[in-house]
């Protein structure tokens, strides 16, 4: 499925869940602190910028953020909320758009690179990053970690969470980093809704190299967007880039 079909209009309607999941003041508080921090006083650029869910938070914190998105429904999800004024958006392609000025942040959040079906358009992710930031300006990555541990020969799926009304589980395809996130709602009749979506999953050294291809260094990495050590166990990372301050 390519991804302007997948984040549609129901896609778009449905993303938002204010003051829950994703939207949660623990989840977004975190993250809009750090990222004003990393920001230091200068532009910020969201990649796949989605509904709004970050850039809009951390346009109120006094950070001038503009967007780009492919999906044209998640866009104006984001005009219901703000208009082109207080966050401007491109809509377009994360690997090649253009946004116009140059920024001392970029950032992709909730393991949206992992959209990016193949590693060739990873890598120009990273480039395109490259190309609108300043000297010294920083690419922040949010990804998971592959759960392989948990899957044993001859097994292609995991149950990663459930919960009353909810069961997620990834199918892996390990021969092409490919991964099928699926999500089961159910309630009490006999009916389910399945929605599905599709990542090429990247380790993080993987991610380092693809980093270096487009100038950064790694400046940091941690399990989440509060600072704690990233381990073996972690199941998730903010990787902080940096390029050269020349």
């Amino acid at each position: 499925m390519r991804q302007e079909e997948l984040w549609d209009v129901d896609a778009a309607q449905s993303y938002d869940t204010p003051g829950a999941g994703m939207f949660a003041p623990d989840v977004l508080g975190p993250t809009v602190d750090r990222l004003a921090e990393l920001a230091g006083g200068g532009r910020a650029l969201e990649l796949a910028i989605g509904t709004g869910r970050v850039g809009i938070p951390l346009a109120e914190r006094g950070v001038p953020v503009t967007g780009i998105e492919l999906s044209r429904p998640m866009v104006d999800r984001l005009r219901e909320k703000v208009d082109e004024t207080a966050l401007p958006v491109i809509v377009g392609d994360m690997t090649t758009a253009v946004a116009p000025g140059e920024y001392t942040l970029a950032y992709l959040v909730f393991n949206t690179i992992s959209n990016l079906l193949d590693q060739a358009a990873q890598v120009a992710c990273f480039r395109n990053a490259a190309r609108h930031l300043t000297p010294g300006g920083r690419f922040v990555i949010e990804l998971w970690v592959p759960e392989l541990r948990k899957l044993p020969p001859g097994q292609q799926a995991v149950v990663w969470h459930t919960e009353p009304g909810y069961i997620g589980l990834d199918t892996y395809d390990v021969l092409r980093q490919h991964v099928v996130s699926h999500h089961v709602r159910y309630d009490d009749s006999k009916q389910a809704r399945l929605t599905r979506s599709p990542h090429r999953y990247i380790w993080p050294a993987e991610l380092d190299l693809m980093g270096q291809l487009a100038g950064f260094e790694l400046e940091s990495r941690h399990a989440d967007w509060s600072g704690a050590a990233f381990t073996a166990d972690s199941r998730s990372h903010v990787s902080v880039y940096r390029l050269p301050a020349r």
